[in-house]
């Protein structure tokens, strides 16, 4: 079954007519996976506009930026953009900012959607329905460090707005979705970080009283995830807390390959798969398409398409489960095998 419709806005951005959609790529197999879920968008015959932009670390090699503003204003021109995967070096690069973290600040992107739901990949945990709701532009992702000899810090930021505004999206999406929320923090070690987010999502839910909240510390939520995922609905949380404990959700049902996601704002929203640039399988056409595809699924949801997202998602259940599979889900498909089977099942 499809879930609710990862989206912000009471009205459809996309009701009818020309949809315009961003598209970039980045690096890696990024640029591998992205084409082939455009595919997967011409194929089901909507009425659809494409322009092409670029972002990343090749192009911070090329043009010695990493969100070139012509980029910026192809996204801002869109109705939604699909993005691939964005390297970033381990090591601080001079001049370099990391091309999603960048666009997440400069667009006021401030909810990261990440669903995590059972899917017929064997060996999995069943009867999971979860959605992470990160906030997406403060913590320790505002980028301050700075190094003093053998000590190094780093500035975490935590205001009054953000977490309010993360807080209520969280709670109408399980309202939506007919969930409890579970508000993820640290504030018995952070108690002036942490517990200023917990205490202003516990405010924020006073005002949903048809909707159970509750909070728990990090690392129980951790623990409580691997062992019984079933028990949650909507979690939200911090930036780095939601970006370490999505990509464990999305482990717990089939791994990055098949976890998509939203970076989603009051004007603007970016859709982009779970997963890095991959560098070590870059170019070999072996990378699993399947997270592009679904973020496609994701973005059209967004965009008021609900029945065409929901056919998506049944198509990607149906090659899910019947095959072929890419190695990382233990096939021998190509990325473009794969696609073409998803087309395929989305036709029948």
């Amino acid at each position: 079954m499809f879930s609710t419709p990862y989206t912000l806005h009471p009205i459809p951005l996309y009701a009818f007519g020309m949809c315009t959609i961003c598209v970039i790529p980045g690096d890696g197999i990024g640029q591998e996976v992205v084409p082939q879920a455009i595919r997967v968008l011409e194929a089901t015959g909507l009425k659809l506009e494409f322009l092409h932009a670029e972002a990343g670390w090749d192009t911070f090699q090329k043009l010695g930026n990493s969100v070139p503003e012509e980029t910026l204003e192809k996204v801002k021109s869109s109705h939604a953009t699909l993005a691939g995967a964005f390297t970033s070096p381990s090591k601080k690069v001079e001049g370099f900012n990391g091309a999603i973290r960048y666009m997440r600040r400069k667009l006021d992107l401030f909810a990261n959607l990440r669903p995590a739901k059972t899917r017929p990949v064997a060996g999995r945990f069943q009867n999971v329905d979860m959605l992470m709701v990160r906030e997406n532009t403060e913590g320790l992702y505002v980028e301050k460090e700075r190094r003093y000899g053998d000590v190094a810090i780093a500035d975490a930021v935590i205001s009054g707005h953000a977490s309010e505004r993360i807080a209520r999206v969280a709670l109408e999406q399980a309202r939506k979705r007919r969930q409890s929320v579970a508000i993820v923090h640290k504030a018995n070690v952070l108690p002036v970080t942490s517990g200023f987010f917990l205490e202003t999502a516990q405010n924020v839910a006073k005002e949903y009283p048809d909707v159970k909240s509750y909070d728990i510390i990090v690392d129980a939520a951790a623990m409580k995830l691997v062992r019984n995922p079933e028990q949650f609905g909507v979690l939200v949380t911090t930036n780095l807390f939601g970006d370490i404990l999505s990509d464990l959700m999305a482990g717990l049902v089939g791994g990055l390959g098949i976890a998509p996601s939203g970076n989603i704002g009051e004007k603007y929203a970016i859709f982009e798969p779970v997963h890095g640039s991959a560098p070590d399988i870059a170019g070999k056409g072996i990378a699993n398409p399947t997270a592009t595809i679904l973020t496609v699924a994701m973005m059209l949801g967004h965009l008021g398409e609900h029945e065409v997202a929901a056919r998506i998602d049944k198509a990607v259940n149906t090659v899910l489960q019947d095959g072929p599979h890419t190695p990382d889900l233990g096939g021998k498909a190509t990325t473009t095998e794969l696609t073409e089977a998803v087309i395929k099942a989305l036709q029948e």
